[in-house]
């Protein structure tokens, strides 16, 4: 193993006084030297007690020691990292360190004193015989890692919220009718009930979009193709949207004629019609519109396109793919951030495309192109 480290000058720059070491292995150590240096994650190389040999800049960034400190020091007193448990990271890998066999462990997420943590992979160095001459640390900022586990804590939050909402819906009107059904007539008792069957939905529909998340990630999302009415299915959901309080004049639903017959799985299909919906009312303005014309793909192949605009501020060309990114919500009013990623999972589940573009009049819209069955025209 090398003796270089990270220098402060050409005077004190840690390496072996060149009177001790043939010439071969100074070029060596610089050449190793300069490699390290080249790492993108921070690097450290120990002695099997643990003192430290040499390092790279990364690795002083990472940890946050000054090279004078770091620089043969006893890695337990500079680098005293612990486990999320407090456990001291060099005493509990001791026994792998001791099996002959071991080559090393995987990445561990570790704890420095000033509470930063960072990743840290070991690979332990032996002779032909399994003894342990040496330990070689690779070092990465878990801050990235953070971020994202943020980002997922926040999702949690919001979906939590969400689901608060219509739970407590159900909750209330169900503990109305039970305490006093005969004090309600059945007017009262049917708005109720249709209250708590629309939260029921509410409820039932998060779920599904977190589980058909997973399938997505995993590719094992399955769609059931069969043939549909389009045209009965987006007037269905309009009628749906004024029922729980839209206006009728919000909306706006065009069909090309002699349109070819779709297939597709009708349950994905009506998940995809009321996210790109959902999305054009809770984050655009004016009217709703709808529209399902002739269309092919990249490829030549014939489609439906459905397209659904809205006449807010529109979407920023920057923008455009990030919207179908998981958990993206980039200033939204309030959701999960799942929508659009659901909608263009689904669709590729078809074989299809989904884009984002400016509507006629200003705003976005949202385009799908879903193939059409060849023997089917």
């Amino acid at each position: 193993m090398s003796g270089a480290s990270v220098g402060e000058g050409p005077i004190d720059d840690g390496r072996p006084d060149p009177g001790a070491n043939p010439p071969g292995d100074l070029e060596s150590a610089a050449a190793a030297d300069e490699m390290a240096e080249l790492l993108p994650d921070g690097f450290i190389a120990l002695t099997a007690e643990g003192t430290v040999e040499s390092f790279n800049r990364r690795a002083v960034e990472i940890c946050g020691v000054e090279p004078a400190v770091l620089r043969g020091g006893d890695v337990r007193q500079v680098l005293p990292l612990q486990d999320v448990h407090g456990q001291d990271w060099w005493e509990i890998s001791e026994p792998s360190r001791r099996l002959p066999t071991t080559t090393g462990h995987r990445e561990k997420a570790l704890m420095l004193r000033s509470g930063r943590m960072v990743l840290l992979t070991a690979r332990y160095l032996r002779d032909p015989e399994g003894r342990l001459f040496g330990i070689l640390l690779a070092l990465r900022d878990a801050a990235e890692r953070e971020r994202a586990d943020s980002a997922v804590a926040e999702l949690i939050t919001t979906v939590a919220h969400e689901l608060r909402s219509p739970v407590a819906g159900i909750t209330g009107f169900t503990a109305s009718l039970l305490q006093h059904w005969d004090r309600f007539d059945d007017g009262d008792k049917r708005v109720m009930l249709e209250t708590i069957e629309h939260d029921a939905q509410r409820v039932t529909r998060l779920i599904t979009e977190l589980l058909d998340v997973a399938r997505i990630d995993a590719r094992t999302l399955q769609v059931r193709p069969q043939p549909l009415d389009l045209e009965a299915l987006l007037r269905t959901h309009v009628a749906r949207c004024v029922v729980t309080g839209e206006p009728e004049s919000r909306f706006e639903l065009r069909v090309a004629e002699d349109l070819p017959q779709l297939w597709a799985d009708p349950d994905r299909l009506e998940q995809i019609v009321a996210n790109l919906v959902d999305n054009a009312l809770r984050h655009g303005a004016g009217l709703v519109r709808i529209e399902v014309d002739r269309s092919s793909l990249d490829d030549g192949t014939p489609a439906v396109s459905i397209a659904v605009s809205d006449q807010g501020d529109g979407i920023a060309e920057a923008n455009r793919e990030l919207v179908f990114s998981r958990y993206w919500q980039g200033g939204a009013k309030a959701g999960t951030g799942l929508g659009l990623f659901l909608v263009r999972g689904i669709v590729a589940a078809h074989g299809g495309s989904v884009r984002v573009t400016d509507a006629p009049g200003g705003g976005a819209r949202l385009e799908l192109l879903l193939p059409v069955r060849s023997d089917t025209g």
